[in-house]
């Protein structure tokens, strides 16, 4: 097999060429191989993100994205089934590896941080390459998940924590509190602060940039009556609107057109300043209310593994994990 590897910039024109890869990799493993913000990279040409393509004939048949911003570099990749284990992995994994080395831009160090590679479902064929290149588990993201039933007929979760009704959730947040759906020329770049002072240790959601924002507010499954924001109140007794403080916290579902009635907690933040005051366990009630008011029966969530506060939230409200994402590096 003769194959050429290439390095490309972000394009649609790239973003075209790697679909029908992606459609293959998941029609063979029912796993995307690519990180949502992995996919909207495909068509930004951005200094400090590298693709590479390797190609046999007009196909394009392996493909690798490396994200050396900030100092912590990160890799993605995937292969055609139909080649797999004829060293393409291994190709883009050490290209990967070496690439990860490079400055982020002109004139500045190198990374020193060990390359981090996503393996999606951590499948045996990730495995068997990461540890042919010395490379083990550093970090797990979790996919959990439960049924939410309805309102009118509970037996889906009889045995799981019962889900209140949106206006009765969002009673809990007392008079203090004004919970408002996300309006964007009033609320995204608060929102953004919120998410950095949330997620501030957060490698990839405390990153965002309000191009990030944007971009999903773009896309199809956008939907703002599933955005919840939450303010603190200025007034004493509650009842002038206007008078709010900044955003608290926030929740934000995903519903996408074809989910088959599948839905995702998408992003659920909490200010620092306002955390452990039940915040988390009243955003997911309220998230999980709207979701199934919008007819969703399954509801998900990502969180990270060694999240041990967001992972007994969750638990207690009901998920359970069913799957695992990991990340693997090499020994400093």
């Amino acid at each position: 097999m003769t194959v050429s590897l290439d390095i490309a910039n972000g394009s649609a024109a790239l973003a075209d060429a790697i679909k029908p890869l992606l459609e293959r990799v998941v029609a063979a493993d029912g796993i995307v191989p690519l990180s949502e913000q992995a996919r909207i990279e495909l068509t930004r040409n951005i200094p400090t993100i590298t693709h590479v393509t390797v190609s046999e004939d007009a196909s394009v048949v392996g493909y690798a994205q490396i994200n050396r911003a900030g100092g912590r570099p990160a890799a993605e990749l995937f292969v055609d089934p139909s080649v797999r284990r004829q060293g393409i992995g291994r190709i883009l994994l050490r290209t990967a590896l070496r690439d990860a080395t490079l400055p982020s831009h002109s004139g500045e160090p190198g990374a020193n941080a060990p390359l981090r590679v996503w393996a999606h479902g951590n499948l045996p064929g990730a495995r068997q390459l990461a540890e042919g290149e010395d490379m083990h588990v550093v970090r797990e993201l979790d996919l959990m998940e439960r049924p939410l039933g309805s309102e009118e007929d509970p037996s889906a979760t009889v045995e799981l924590p019962w889900i209140p009704s949106v206006a009765t959730t969002l009673a809990t947040f007392g008079p203090n509190c004004l919970v408002q759906n996300f309006v964007a020329e009033r609320d995204e770049r608060a929102w953004l602060d919120l998410n950095a002072r949330a997620f501030n240790d957060h490698p990839e959601q405390g990153q965002w940039t309000l191009a990030d924002l944007r971009a999903r507010m773009a896309e199809s499954w956008f939907d703002a009556n599933g955005f919840f924001v939450v303010r603190g109140r200025n007034d004493a007794d509650g009842t002038d609107i206007d008078e709010v403080g900044p955003l608290l916290a926030s929740v934000w579902t995903k519903v996408e057109p074809d989910a088959l009635a599948t839905g995702e907690i998408y992003v659920l933040a909490v200010d620092p300043s306002a955390q452990r005051r039940g915040w988390g366990k009243r955003l997911t009630m309220l998230a999980l209310a709207s979701l199934r008011d919008r007819a969703i029966t399954t509801a998900t969530l990502w969180t990270d593994a060694n999240n041990t506060p967001a992972v007994t939230t969750y638990q207690r409200a009901g998920f359970a994990v069913t799957r695992t994402d990991v990340q693997y590096a090499r020994p400093k």
